[in-house]
């Protein structure tokens, strides 16, 4: 039986200068496709945009009509298009003719005005007689009559699907933005013939494997980040400093210039649309090259189907965004010409976003992608990646397989080990772990704990107070208390880890397993990417980093961007084993006896790499006179069993009952060219008659103990004590410390006595008098926090004072700390 519209369609073609065919598609498929090119029809994509022009709303295109009747003849001989998706197309364009026009006669008129219209003349191609030809047949009631055709359209079904749809295929709708997709699955050879230049020349594309990554740091950071940026540090500020930061921009100010009109007239500072489309767009071509399976090219598509979601409410503002993005990359704005660029998408009933952009997407497909592109991103190094990016954005270029560390990118990684953290090759895995610092983090949250409870130490010290802007910072922490703080040390660890990795000088898989163990501390401390990040960007306003601009801006890009990496990263917590060890809080309360004599007393002392021992065996030689461990073993037992306290006590402090004795001893000194050792005696009699630091009526045995604990780090770090023989030094020190002061205040000023008295002669004695009152300062009171640790420590043997942070990321020890 012959089918009405398939009948009707080949009469038409007899218009298009084709000899009459019951089936229209019956052409060679050689020639149909040549017959295409030859029409400027050199792909898929140009069919599909021929198409949807035939159907615009408004005034009827009989000439488009009648040729996209053609090129969906050609196309289906051709191999181009599926039988029914030609037929769906065919009945689309047929209703919307009939509609227009109500009988053959007004159709052929409207096409005869038309060509016209373009300058054509009777006579020229014989399309004036095949009119007439049609119009002789309709009278005379044969052939498919346009009443015939009516009806039949009439009583037909629903027209079939004019675009893919069904099993993920509609989010290829989006790449519309670019040619629409006609059919599937894609054919490099019939869409896309130069897309192998292109992914070259565009995007320095030339594998699988630096596609996917390209795809991911579209989805997750892409062009949007630094432009995000730029926006939200330019808007509160002035004529002048914008007028800077564009002339700082160099080549790049077109960019700038646009940027600067989007914000003076207040535009929208939105074009994530701008990634995400063109991540539809590479994940075409991807399958175009046969890079990625069917089921990849999806799931990327959809993945940026789902951001997009996320993002935008309908295609018009999906268009705004992408056109802005697009005149920030080309550097003109280009908003005044949405409608021209982008009105036949939005108007057109044919277009394939006549479908709403919320509907692009069935549930299952959402999940499989996120599951898909959580897969991507499913290992510990994703985290590095994603840590460590804050600091150095252009890290997330790497995500997906990983790619070969180039030799610049290695060098460079190895002198930042090597000059800013001292960490060299010889240290091996275990050298990162002294990077490690949860007593720096049990610090910051005890501080935070008490600033929110009004609990801070007391300014007022016996060595003065701390700088105004250093009690800011301190109670500025207050807002930080209901934020676990290892995220303030742990991205510091992951930075310095993926610099490690970067070096090519570590062991692969020990520094494997080191990220993976600080991806099970951040799942254990924060239960999902929001609050880690909240927590970050809490801590990191709180403190920022010294000489560094405040990352704030960045970590809050992260949180806010929907397809930062941080939102599809593995939050499964997995076993508990830290990066490095955790000490208790005796074994870090032990520690901090060391006071300012060694700020950096935050964790654990572990073996120096060689080059630091180097150094460390230097101090000790040159102030203690020690070479070696039995050496320093002897001197650690004569600390904390006499000291120089012993040496105060039997050589001055007799002196202190005699003073008439003390001035004839004096004396006696000064009236002789004295050795350095009698020039010390005589420094130390001057300080006893002034009773200089409280030396008479302070007990300086904490002199003894910070240097006890000082000598004990460094033998440790030398591996000169062993693990028992500094636990027992430590405890020893605790113990000492807890006979002979009430708290710290007391402590301190023993410490200062002792360091003042027993100093050897320097014309910097002034200088360093201060500098160390200036940090028995900081210690005691916690301003600036980082300084020292007392401020957050209960004194040995002192009731508790502090109170309990809100959270687990504590030192085990504390019994207030509910696990």
């Amino acid at each position: 039986m012959v089918d009405p519209l398939n009948a009707w369609w080949a009469q038409q073609l007899v218009l298009c200068d084709w000899t009459f065919e019951p089936d229209p598609t019956a052409v060679e498929a050689e020639l149909a496709v040549t017959r295409l090119v030859e029409l400027g029809v050199i792909d898929r994509g140009e069919l599909g945009w021929r198409l949807i022009e035939a159907l615009m709303p408004g005034a009827s295109d009989p000439l488009r009509q009648l040729s996209a009747l053609e090129l969906l003849a050609l196309a289906t001989a051709g191999g181009w298009m599926p039988q029914t998706r030609a037929n769906a197309w065919v009945q689309r364009v047929a209703t919307d003719i009939t509609l227009h026009y109500g009988q053959l006669d007004d159709w052929l008129n409207a096409l005869l005005h038309a060509r016209g219209q373009e300058g054509w003349v009777r006579g020229d191609d014989g399309f004036f007689e095949a009119c007439e030809a049609l119009a002789t047949l309709e009278h005379d009631g044969e052939g498919i009559t346009w009443e015939v055709l009516t009806e039949h359209l009439s009583r037909r079904n629903r027209a079939g699907a004019l675009w893919p749809e069904g099993g993920g295929q509609d989010v290829w709708r989006l790449r519309a933005a670019f040619a629409p997709v006609l059919a599937l699955p894609p054919d490099e050879t019939r869409d896309w013939p130069a897309v192998g230049g292109w992914l070259a020349d565009v995007w320095q594309v030339h594998d699988r494997d630096e596609l996917i990554r390209v795809m991911l740091w579209l989805a997750g950071q892409g062009d949007r980040y630094g432009w995000d940026l730029d926006a939200a540090r330019l808007l509160d500020q002035d004529r002048e400093v914008r007028r800077e930061w564009l002339e700082s921009l160099d080549s790049a100010e077109p960019y700038g210039r646009v940027m600067l009109e989007f914000l003076n007239r207040g535009e929208p500072l939105e074009w994530g649309a701008w990634d995400w489309v063109r991540l539809v767009d590479l994940a075409y071509a991807g399958r175009c090259r046969g890079w990625l399976s069917e089921e990849e090219a999806i799931g990327f598509a959809a993945h940026a189907a789902d951001l997009l979601a996320r993002r935008y409410s309908d295609w018009v503002a999906l268009v705004n965004a992408y056109q802005r993005g697009r005149s920030l990359f080309e550097g003109r704005d280009g908003m005044k010409h949405v409608e021209r660029d982008w009105g036949l998408l939005l108007q057109s009933p044919a277009s394939p976003w006549s479908r709403p952009l919320h509907e692009l997407l069935h549930e299952s497909d959402r999940h499989t992608a996120q599951a898909m592109i959580r897969a991507w991103r499913g290992d510990a190094q994703h985290w590095l990646l994603a840590l460590a990016s804050v600091r150095e954005p252009d890290l997330l270029q790497r995500q997906g397989p990983e790619a070969p560390i180039d030799q610049a990118r290695r060098q460079d990684a190895q002198g930042y080990l090597r000059e800013t953290l001292g960490l060299y090759p010889d240290d091996g895995i275990a050298g990162l772990s002294r990077y490690w610092l949860p007593a720096q983090a049990h610090h910051l949250n005890q501080l935070a704990a008490d600033a929110a409870h009004d609990a801070l130490p007391p300014l007022a010290t016996p060595f003065g107070k701390p700088s105004e802007a250093a009690v800011l910072q301190r109670d500025g922490l207050k807002p930080c208390s209901r934020h676990a703080a290892t995220i303030h040390m742990a991205e510091k660890y992951a930075f310095y880890l993926q610099m490690a990795v970067d070096s090519g000088d570590f062991d692969a898989q020990g520094l494997a397993l080191l990220a993976e163990s600080l991806r099970g501390v951040l799942c254990r401390f924060y239960s999902g990417p929001r609050r880690l990040l909240d927590a970050w960007a809490a801590w990191e306003q709180a403190l920022p980093e010294n000489g560094q601009p405040s990352l704030v801006h960045e970590i809050r890009w992260h949180r806010e961007d929907p397809g930062s990496p941080f939102h599809w990263l593995d939050w499964q917590p997995g076993a508990w084993k830290e990066p490095g060890p955790r000490p208790t809080l005796t074994r870090f309360t032990a520690l901090s006896l060391v006071g300012p004599l060694n700020a950096g007393a935050w964790g654990e002392p572990l073996r120096e790499s060689e080059h630091e021992c180097e150094a460390i065996r230097e101090w000790i030689d040159g102030h203690y006179g020690l070479h070696d461990a039995e050496g320093l073993r002897e001197f650690l037992t004569f600390l904390l069993e006499a000291g120089d306290r012993q040496d105060y006590q039997i050589n001055y402090a007799p002196y202190t009952l005699n003073s008439a004795r003390l001035k004839e001893e004096i004396a006696i000194l000064e009236s002789d060219i004295c050795e350095e050792d009698e020039r010390n005696h005589l420094l130390r009699l001057k300080r006893v008659r002034d009773n200089d630091a409280g030396c008479n009526e302070v007990d300086m045995a904490a002199w003894d103990i910070a240097q006890a604990v000082d000598l004990a780090i460094a033998g440790r770090q030398l591996g000169w004590l062993s693990e028992s023989l500094f636990s027992t030094t430590l405890d020893t020190a605790l113990a000492l410390a807890e006979t002979h002061y009430a708290g710290w205040s007391d402590y301190a000023r023993g410490l200062y006595a002792g360091f003042a008295f027993f100093m050897a002669e320097t014309e910097e004695r002034d200088a360093f008098l201060s500098s160390f009152r200036e940090g028995l300062v900081t210690w005691l009171t916690g301003a600036p926090p980082l300084a020292g640790a007392w401020a957050s420590l209960d004194f040995p043997g002192a009731r508790p004072r502090h109170w309990a942070p809100l959270h687990i990321d504590t030192l085990p020890g504390d019994v207030r700390t509910l696990h």
